[in-house]
């Protein structure tokens, strides 16, 4: 299990970019988990703590942590901090709300390519 000290590692947000610095923490950690670097069980650093090391507001990290923790990529559990989860766990509420909209697409009659493409369009909105 890695240790919080080790993340971000030498990651710094980039304050010249377009992208908020909330939204560049949540894409580098989700970048981290995706490549392993971030495995599950893995502590992320408090709040204040991280915030200090980033030079960043406190609220950018809770920010980031939050969405991050709605996505499923972490889980807040109390005194335990912040930890990756699983990717079955991420993905075990995903797989439902699949298996729901497959059902409601069959029920209506979609072929499988039209549940898709309806889905495709969904995914793209913001």
């Amino acid at each position: 299990m890695s240790s919080a000290a080790e993340f971000p590692g030498t990651w710094k947000p980039n304050s010249t970019s377009t992208v908020a610095l909330f939204e560049q923490l949540r894409l580098q950690v989700i970048h981290q988990v995706d490549n392993g670097a971030l495995a599950p069980g893995t502590r992320l650093p408090a709040v204040r703590a991280l915030a200090e090391r980033l030079d960043v507001a406190p609220h950018t990290v809770a920010r980031a942590y939050k969405e991050l923790e709605a996505a499923g990529i972490v889980a807040t559990r109390g005194r335990n901090g912040t930890v990756v989860c699983a990717r079955d766990e991420r993905l075990g509420g995903l797989s439902d709300a699949a298996a729901a909209y497959a059902a409601t697409a069959k029920a209506q009659g979609a072929t499988f390519a039209e549940a898709v493409k309806l889905l495709a369009a969904a995914y793209d909105v913001p």
